[in-house]
């Protein structure tokens, strides 16, 4: 099945790093993820996924990164 005939509605969903995937809709989100409220076709998502998670390091990462930056100044 080729892309253009997936019909699955999917969700956008995020984890406690605030990192983005999108899962299929009928199915129990996987243990550690959150509905982000965002569902639609795959490109859909990924569109959505695309405009949200413009800063790909994980949130303990950016967390740490600021406190280091906080310390130096």
């Amino acid at each position: 099945m080729s892309e253009s005939e997936d019909n699955t509605i999917y969700k956008v969903v995020y984890n406690h790093e605030e990192q983005y995937s999108y899962w299929p809709a009928d199915r129990e989100l996987p243990l550690g993820w959150n509905d982000a409220g965002k569902e639609g076709s795959k490109t859909e998502c990924l569109d959505y996924i695309q405009e949200v998670w413009t800063d790909m390091r994980p949130l303990s990462l950016r967390k740490k990164m600021k406190e280091m930056e906080a310390a130096q100044g």
